[in-house]
C-alpha cells in the first residue's frame, strides 16, 4: 500500500501541514506512525481531504463533518455509495444554502430587510418596518416572503 508523507499529501492535496496535523487532532483524519514517528497517510486519505476542504468551503462545520467522516469505513476506501449516503444528508441544507446565496446576489444592491430604512425604497419594500416581525436580522434574505 502507497502512503504519503506529511509534506506530500499537504503538497497534493492543498492544505497546509498543520491544518492536516489539525485535522488529525479533531477525529478528522487518522495517519500511522513510523518507528520514527513520522505520519504516513493513505493515498485514499485525499478523498477525505477533499471532502473536508468542500464541506468547509460551503460553510458546514468541524462538529458535522467530523460526524459525517465517522460514518464512513476506516479500512477501506470509500465507495461512491458510501460518499452518496453522507451526501444525501446534506442535500436539502445544500439547496437552502444556494438559496440563500442566490437571494443575496440578486437582493444585495437593494433592500434586504435589514430594518435601516435608509434606503429609499424602503418606505415600499419594508414599510413600518414590518419585517422586524419576522425576526431581527436581514429577513429579505434569511426568511423571504413565500409568494
Amino acid at each position: 500500500m502507497e502512503t504519503l508523507t506529511i509534506g506530500e499529501m499537504a503538497a497534493r492535496s492543498g492544505v497546509a501541514a498543520s491544518a492536516l496535523r489539525y485535522y488529525e487532532r479533531e477525529g478528522l483524519l487518522h495517519a500511522a506512525r513510523t518507528g520514527g514517528n513520522q505520519r504516513r497517510y493513505e493515498r485514499a486519505d485525499l478523498r477525505r481531504i477533499a471532502f473536508i476542504k468542500i464541506a468547509q468551503q460551503v460553510g458546514v462545520s468541524l462538529d458535522e463533518i467530523r460526524e459525517a467522516l465517522a460514518e464512513l469505513p476506516e479500512n477501506r476506501t470509500p465507495t461512491r455509495a458510501d460518499w452518496a449516503r453522507l451526501s444525501s444528508r446534506w442535500r436539502h441544507r445544500l439547496n437552502e444554502r444556494i438559496a440563500m446565496m442566490e437571494r443575496l446576489r440578486d437582493q444585495l444592491t437593494g433592500c434586504i430587510g435589514c430594518g435601516c430604512l435608509s434606503l429609499q425604497r424602503c418606505h415600499l419594500i419594508n414599510p413600518r418596518d414590518r419585517l422586524a416581525t419576522r425576526g431581527t436580522g436581514p429577513q429579505m434574505i434569511l426568511n423571504p416572503p413565500r409568494d
